[in-house]
């Protein structure tokens, strides 16, 4: 589902990684550690496309990033990535289903049910209706797993998803991105400082300056 070959990525003359390669199948769940400043975020937004990178290789269910312009990466998430973000990024003038269904809706496949669906999947069936100020920050967190699920990607991205949560909020928020995950046949990366969201992964590989060390 993600393949990364030989990748490497540099600020100016300063090498962030070099020699990054790793493979994940779908349905499975690997976690990426490693020392602050590593360049982790930055390795997660390659493989979204969201960054550029010096060398290597991206293929994401068979596409080449490389090959994509900026508007064929666009698409390519829309329709292919889920990306759950440390800080949520909902959007605050929208109700708890709008928000979950923004996805459907710039497919042009709205579709209530589903959104629904997914609510009551990441616990928070009957809140369709709320504003984002109304959660907790636990129940943003499961709005942006949601979001990130509702239509059906085939690759997860998860940049620190319990970042800002206490111990309890945490486990039970990737505990719901983990069986979402499975359920749905997607292959999901996380990216962690957290021993214990790391441990719950099926393989977890280290980050270096000098390659990705399993």
């Amino acid at each position: 589902m993600l393949e990364v070959q030989g990748l490497a990525k540099c600020y100016g003359d300063v090498p962030v990684f070099r020699d990054v390669s790793l493979a994940v199948a779908p349905g499975e769940f690997v976690a990426i550690v490693g020392e602050s400043g590593v360049g982790k975020s930055t390795l997660l937004n390659c493989m979204a496309g969201l960054d550029t990178w010096d060398e290597g290789r991206i293929l994401v269910a068979g596409t080449d990033l490389a090959t994509l312009d900026d508007q064929g990466r666009a698409l390519l998430r829309r329709e292919k990535l889920g990306f759950v973000f440390q800080a949520f990024h909902v959007l605050p003038h929208l109700d708890v289903a709008q928000n979950v269904g923004l996805p459907l809706l710039l497919l042009q496949r709205p579709d209530a049910t589903r959104v629904a669906a997914m609510l009551d999947a990441v616990g928070l069936a009957g809140l369709g209706e709320r504003l984002p100020q109304e959660l907790s920050g636990g129940q943003l967190q499961r709005v942006a797993i949601a979001r990130a699920l509702v239509h059906g990607p085939r690759l997860l991205l998860a940049d620190e998803p319990t970042g800002n949560l206490d111990p309890a909020t945490a486990a039970r928020v990737l505990d719901v991105l983990r069986a979402q995950a499975r359920s749905s046949g997607a292959a999901l990366v996380l990216v962690t400082h957290s021993s214990a969201a790391a441990g719950q992964a099926d393989r977890v590989l280290h980050l270096q300056a000098d390659g990705i060390r399993g």
